[in-house]
């Protein structure tokens, strides 16, 4: 992929202030426009302080790849907030085929790390939901029951957008939808919920040896998967009390 084309910077001055029933970031006091064109409202100071940060951070030429949060919100704005049910029925496949349901042979030692990783966090999955998943044994595809989609319908539909935004990312990075939702608990341990994605790749880096190319992408990915997570942390409103 192309690497974006580096910018002059065009401003100095960077604020947050609120205004149009959020939080805006403004350059020179003039409020920011999502790449869709519509008035990038936060829905926090916590969220607006730190795109801000992304906007003072950057010297005298801008790094388009310097903002991640400024992306996901902007994605939140112009895509989830237009038509959510679609962003929803995009994200559901993820538990279709969610990474934590299939299974190394039984009793094989990968299988062994399998269970001990990644059943506490179905298990959880399934007291929260109120549902039951398929444990699968191998790679071909096998469907899950109907109630489990009905009862992901329910509770993604709760999500704001800028929640379901965060939750996308989170679930195409980590090739699960369980475990994109347990990274938006409050406190959630990113790394190890990383670790968990890449159980799989990471035994098989020990049995074969380490790429170096293979442990860079690992890295970046980890360091979007910690973005995202960050930024449904930010985006939550405090808790009331």
């Amino acid at each position: 992929m192309e690497k974006p084309q580096a910018m002059k910077r065009f401003y100095k001055a960077v604020s947050v202030e609120p205004g149009d029933g959020g939080w805006r970031v403004l350059l020179d006091g003039r409020g920011i426009r999502t790449a869709g064109k519509r008035a990038q409202v936060l829905p926090t100071s916590a969220l607006a302080d730190a795109m801000a940060q992304e906007w003072a951070g950057q010297g005298e030429e801008i790094d388009p790849a310097a903002f991640r949060f400024r992306d996901l919100a902007d994605y939140a704005i112009d895509v989830v907030a237009t038509d959510p049910a679609e962003v929803i029925r995009g994200v559901l496949p993820y538990a279709e085929t969610d990474t934590l349901c299939y299974r190394d042979a039984v009793g094989s030692a990968l299988h062994r790390l399998q269970l001990a990783t990644w059943e506490p966090l179905l298990a959880d999955a399934e007291s929260r939901l109120g549902v039951r998943f398929e444990r699968i044994s191998g790679i071909i595809h096998q469907p899950q029951p109907p109630a489990l989609r009905e009862a992901l319908e329910d509770r993604l539909a709760t999500f704001d957008p800028f929640t379901l935004a965060a939750l996308q990312t989170l679930a195409s990075l980590a090739a699960s939808l369980m475990i994109a939702l347990r990274a938006l608990d409050p406190g959630a341990d990113g790394v190890a919920l990383w670790d968990a994605a890449n159980l799989e790749e990471d035994w098989q880096a020990r049995q074969w040896g380490i790429d170096a190319e293979a442990a860079a992408r690992r890295d970046r990915r980890l360091n979007d998967f910690l973005a995202a997570m960050r930024f449904a942390a930010l985006a939550a409103p405090p808790p009331s009390g």
